[in-house]
Parts: structure tokens; C-alpha cells; sequence
């Protein structure tokens, strides 16, 4: 796994679409017990080369109900997105995350995972490239049907602070998925 994540640390295969350069963000662990799969990294991931280092990161802890000590502890978690530099701004924020990450990383760090890890699936993009024709059209439906994917996935919407108006409307997210998501979280952490 070591040279695996060399290879992605020094990757460069899409540097002619990064406004702002390469900086691949992951943490890997082949004994990982729970895999994030997210966007893209935003502006501050890409500054400090910390994954999910701002405030949709901080959101997402509480969701797991994790400490950031345990977060980071890649034994526990691996994290990587569907595209792993960021991609840069577009009208209505990030741009979406470039393609040729998951064509050519995923395939490679999944072989390597020594466990079966719960795969968490944050936002359309990655639901999308996973889930396939077994997901729905929408991310409200995926979402609100997320036992459909388990014990396999488990699909989130995006955390960003753009996105605090769809928890408001959606109250069953907080009140079935998240307590759910705890749950899968702890029990995988204490195995």
C-alpha cells in the first residue's frame, strides 16, 4: 500500500486541468476498517493536504460521532474522493472532480484492502460511479433508502454547509440514517 500511495502522492495525469496544481489528498490503510469515498478536495484540503479539513469535515465527525484522533487514524478510516486534487472554483462553487482519479486509483487501492470495510458513499458523484443502476435518480431517494445498500455501502449527502437546508427539509435523515450510521460506525471501529 506504501507504494501505491506514493504513486497517487506524485501523480500528475491531470495537472493541465488544475488551476491551482496537484496535491493528491488520501490517508490509506490496507487494514482500514471504514472507507470514505468523497467529491472532490476543497481549497483548504488542497492548502494543508489534511482530507476533510474544514467545516464539511467537522460536520461529518458528528455525523460518525467520532473524535478527529479516531478519524485520523487511517487504521480506522481511509479517505479519498473521486477526484483527489482540487478542481477549482466554479459558478456555483467547487467544480466538479476530475475524472481519471477513479478510473485509474479505485480500482488499485481497493485490491488492497485487507478487511471488508464499510464504503461510505458521500454525495452524488461518488453514489453514482458505486452504486450504478442500483442507484436512484435523485440523492434524496438514494439517501432515504440507504438499507438498500448495506452492508456493502452506506450513502450520505454531501456535509458542506451548503447543504444545511436539505438536512432541515429532510428531518428522517437526522433521525433514521444518522443514528444508523453511528451504529455501523462504532461496531466497525470495535472489531
Amino acid at each position: 500500500m506504501q507504494a501505491l500511495i506514493s504513486n497517487i502522492k506524485n501523480c500528475t495525469i491531470c495537472s493541465s486541468y488544475l488551476p491551482h496544481g496537484t496535491n493528491p489528498v488520501v490517508q490509506l490503510d490496507a487494514s482500514s476498517k471504514i472507507v470514505i469515498v468523497g467529491q472532490a478536495p476543497g481549497r483548504r484540503v488542497h492548502e494543508t493536504g489534511i482530507p476533510w479539513n474544514d467545516k464539511s469535515g467537522d460536520t461529518l465527525r458528528r455525523w460518525l460521532n467520532v473524535s478527529k484522533d479516531d478519524f485520523y487514524e487511517p487504521t480506522n478510516f481511509s479517505i479519498m474522493a473521486m477526484g483527489f486534487c482540487y478542481p477549482g472554483k466554479g459558478a456555483s462553487g467547487d467544480l466538479a472532480p476530475r475524472p481519471e482519479c477513479a478510473k485509474l486509483w479505485h480500482p488499485q487501492i481497493k485490491q488492497h484492502f485487507t478487511a471488508n470495510p464499510l464504503v461510505i458513499l458521500i454525495g452524488q458523484y461518488a453514489q453514482r460511479h458505486y452504486l450504478k443502476e442500483r442507484g436512484h435518480i435523485k440523492l434524496t431517494t438514494t439517501v432515504r433508502n440507504y438499507h438498500e445498500y448495506l452492508p456493502e455501502y452506506l450513502v450520505l449527502p454531501h456535509p458542506s454547509p451548503r447543504n444545511q437546508n436539505w438536512v432541515k427539509v429532510n428531518p428522517w435523515f437526522m433521525e433514521d440514517v444518522i443514528p444508523h450510521l453511528q451504529a455501523e460506525v462504532q461496531a466497525r471501529l470495535q472489531l
